[in-house]
């Protein structure tokens, strides 16, 4: 994990199913691309939103 990452939950939708991944980032670009890295390049990335903590 690098200084600065913050968790983001990223909106995917894989097989006709909407799933959320956390994922630690710096930005949200960041963990587009940490998702794409995973998952394929095709795949379909519905939202990336910081997750709030209380």
């Amino acid at each position: 994990m690098k200084c600065g990452a913050k968790c983001f939950l990223v909106e995917i939708e894989r097989q006709d199913k909407v799933e959320t991944i956390p994922v630690n980032a710096r930005t949200q670009a960041a963990a587009r691309k940490v998702i794409r890295q995973t998952f394929g390049e095709h795949t379909h990335i519905l939202s990336a939103k910081i997750e709030k903590r209380n």
